[in-house]
């Protein structure tokens, strides 16, 4: 059997912001800063909890959730906003997020445990650290995104390099081993596409037709899309199956050693410490 493979992986960054280090949790595509680890910039007592119980946070967290959130409950939510302000009045991110489903706050356990807040939230709160907390915060948020976008762009290129020397390598074989003489230009294609899609059938299983079925809209291919994993898989894919045909392996062979391949390298590369650094 062919699998599928996907990379979901999550861990921990840091920022500096005037000498306090503050954690962005890592949750999937999203992206969480730390509420915790801001407190610890603010003079005197305050808590998560004195900002989270006046009224001004509860609308502003209501707009943010009506807006990016379609299972947001509106009806704990009024509740809530009737009560907030009161002296009475008490709410814990726990409860908050209990009662209205709200994904713009999250309170965890474990290594990484604490309060943590979508961007949009963190920045909000961060005016109750201070003005200019709050403006050192996206500013460094920013000069974040900004590196890690420098290091993608710079990672992709590596690796698309990479795969089209190996790419030259792969079509010289099949020129010298696979194709028949007198072959037309068509035909030829006919069998540099079909061993193309044997490669992507061994790593992302499925045809390159087959994900342009399943994308119709989308204006890039489907090796244009794949991760920086994928694509040292794909590169690597291409020497071997390069040097499985000068061996006279049949296609049904190197497809199945090929996908073995995939399934091993990648798991090597999501475990491996020194490929996430550069996320």
């Amino acid at each position: 059997m062919i699998l599928y493979l996907t990379m979901n992986m999550a861990k921990n960054k840091k920022i500096q912001v005037e000498g306090k280090e503050i954690s962005i949790l890592i949750d999937g595509e999203k992206e969480f800063i730390s509420l915790t680890d801001m407190l610890k910039a603010k003079d005197g007592d305050f808590f998560i909890s004195d900002w989270l119980r006046n009224r001004n946070t509860v609308e502003y967290l209501g707009i943010w959730e009506s807006v990016y959130n379609p299972d947001f409950n509106y009806g704990e939510f009024a509740i809530i906003k009737s009560q907030a302000g009161l002296n009475s009045y008490k709410l814990s991110v726990k409860e908050w997020v209990e009662k209205t489903n709200a994904i713009g706050l999250k309170a965890t356990a474990g290594r990484y445990g604490g309060t943590y807040a979508h961007p949009d939230i963190a920045f909000e709160f961060g005016m109750w650290i201070s003005p200019q907390f709050k403006i050192y915060l996206i500013k460094e948020f920013q000069r974040l995104k900004a590196d890690e976008n420098d290091r993608l762009k710079l990672d992709w290129n590596l690796q698309r390099t990479l795969a089209k020397v190996n790419y030259v390598i792969h079509t010289d074989a099949i020129k010298a081993n696979l194709l028949p003489k007198e072959l037309t230009k068509s035909q030829t294609g006919f069998v540099y596409a079909n061993e193309a899609d044997m490669l992507n059938m061994a790593l992302f299983g499925k045809t390159a037709k087959q994900w342009r079925d399943e994308n119709p809209k989308a204006k890039r291919n489907i090796r244009d899309l794949a991760t920086i994993e994928q694509l040292v898989i794909l590169s690597n894919m291409e020497s071997i199956n390069a040097i499985f045909i000068e061996q006279g392996l049949s296609q049904n062979e190197r497809l199945i050693q090929l996908n073995k391949l995939a399934i091993t390298q990648m798991k090597s590369l999501l475990s491996s410490t020194s490929l996430n650094k550069l996320k």
